[in-house]
């Protein structure tokens, strides 16, 4: 087993929550190495809508989305199950991106920080004396001062944490999917459908984001995603005519189950979450996205703190961590568990 101690900061998953986290820290001279299992770049089941509540933020850190061709979005509409639409202007607004071009962008602009990003799995973390040993499947021992747990919905790591989350019901799956059509650049669309709902909005290169979550039980009837598309999804109109005039960029949808939105603590065996680790929005409430980007400042900034000795003790940064992503986010949370049984 070789051990490694040139860290001061790890960061376990290299999705926007972690590569977010290495980017604000080594800004600031802390040295950051990232633990990610997948290669660069993917894509990710996600909505791929970001508000521009984060904007501000992402100049600090030296990233431009619209550099990168992403769609300013200015508007929402939504539908119901029987085909009846609402739309409204957003007035903060968004805009749209995909994962693969933005998760790819944040990896480069780490690399060019010098953060070190190594490909591998973790399978241990051990806090002991004041530090870290996290351990991976390359039979590799890394130690650091802090260790950021970004490392997404539902991990074998949750698992190994005893994660009290990881016990609970997880009923839902999401499918994506990017397709080449006709649709507005400024819209981003919520349509419901029996047993779920699909948002659309356009990315980089004019292709369209379409990512919809649904109950395993309902989807389960089915033999396949397009059998369940076009006897549940095609139901609502609206769905139906994206799909159906559209042709499709991916070879096949990807697909994600076992989705939980139960709560979860923000630090767990000193830990930090971050991203979706922490906690889960449902997508119809607001957007990840830009709730991962904002945690990923607020733990950032408090490392800094507690590394420049403005804060004395480990538990203090815990405790505020704790406090600040609950304050920022928990309203969110608990407004999108209301709404979901409405939609779908």
């Amino acid at each position: 087993m070789n051990t490694y101690l040139d860290s001061e900061v790890i960061v376990i998953g290299g999705g926007l929550a972690g590569l977010v986290c290495a980017i604000h820290l080594s800004n600031c001279g802390v040295a950051v190495l990232v633990i990610e299992k997948n290669a660069y770049p993917q894509h990710k089941v996600c909505g791929e809508y970001v508000s521009n509540e984060v904007l501000p933020y992402l100049k600090y850190l030296g990233v431009d989305p619209f550099q990168l061709g992403a769609k300013k979005i200015g508007r929402l509409k939504l539908s119901s199950q029987k085909n009846k639409t609402i739309e409204t202007p957003l007035p903060l607004g968004g805009f749209g991106i995909s994962r693969y071009t933005f998760d790819h962008a944040l990896e480069q602009k780490a690399k060019n920080n010098g953060v070190m990003i190594i490909r591998d799995a973790v399978v241990d973390i051990e806090f002991s004396d004041g530090a870290f040993c996290v351990s991976t499947n390359e039979k590799i021992d890394y130690c650091a001062k802090i260790v950021i747990g970004a490392f997404g919905k539902r991990s074998a790591l949750d698992v190994k944490l005893k994660r009290d989350f990881i016990k609970k019901e997880a009923p839902f799956l999401a499918v994506k999917t990017h397709v080449k059509g006709d649709f507005p650049d400024d819209l981003v669309a919520l349509h419901n459908f029996r047993g779920g709902y699909c948002g659309a909005s356009k990315v980089e290169n004019d292709h369209i984001n379409l990512c919809y979550i649904t109950d395993f039980k309902s989807f389960k009837k089915f033999k396949n995603i397009r059998d369940f598309q076009e006897n549940v999804l095609f139901q609502n109109r609206h769905l139906k005519a994206i799909f159906e005039n559209s042709e499709p960029v991916f070879p096949k949808p990807l697909c994600i189950s076992q989705i939980s939105f139960s709560s979860k603590d923000p630090v767990e065996r000193h830990i930090l979450m971050c991203g979706d680790t922490a906690g889960m929005i449902h997508p119809l409430c607001g957007n990840g996205m830009s709730m991962a980007i904002r945690g990923a400042q607020m733990a950032s900034q408090l490392i800094i703190d507690y590394f420049n000795g403005r804060l004395k003790l480990r538990a203090e940064l815990e405790k505020l961590y704790s406090i600040a992503w609950k304050n920022e986010f928990a309203k969110r949370l608990r407004t999108g568990g209301w709404w979901h049984p409405f939609f779908g």
